[in-house]
């Protein structure tokens, strides 16, 4: 009975452990993918490629959807949306808040990730000042111990 009781305790203890383990590598992972979606802020609000090219994996059809429009490929969405808006606005505001992360496989080396979005920002040319609420949706794929977005999609209105 003794030894019965001493393998079951040894079990518990050693399943408490791996849970243990995998709370605290998902909590490490949604660091890492939060850490990601802040780096992405800063890009946008400054025109800096530097985040995108360090999280965003390039690959032949990866495509990014901004403002009801895509960008084919990384150069498409940094070359042609990313630094060309820090340009043409005087100032760009982002924020994502109530990011929930969701793990997927059984290697959990997929994630994907909803905020709600609001940016506000002015346009050089007229003057234009928007301000529109919405909400963005980021893609993972861990490779080689990192997080790569795969994919991102934007939707946003103006304010109510």
């Amino acid at each position: 009975m003794y030894k019965y009781i001493t393998a079951l305790l040894v079990l518990t203890l050693s399943f408490s452990i791996a849970a243990h383990d995998d709370k605290d590598h998902s909590n490490k992972d949604k660091k890492a993918i939060i850490k990601i979606i802040s780096s992405i802020k800063y890009g946008w609000e400054n025109g800096d490629s530097l985040p995108f090219r360090r999280n965003f994996l390039d690959f032949k059809g990866a495509r990014y959807i901004e403002g009801g429009g895509q960008n084919v490929g990384l150069d498409s969405l940094v070359e042609d949306h990313v630094v060309p808006e820090k340009d043409a606005l005087e100032y760009l505001k982002l924020n994502f808040s109530e990011i929930e992360i969701h793990f997927e496989g059984e290697d959990k080396s997929f994630a994907w990730a909803i905020a709600d979005t609001r940016v506000k920002g002015k346009v050089n040319k007229n003057g234009h000042e928007f301000d529109k609420t919405g909400f963005q949706t980021f893609l993972f794929r861990k490779i080689n111990g990192a997080w790569n977005v795969v994919h991102t999609h934007s939707s946003s209105r103006n304010k109510k």
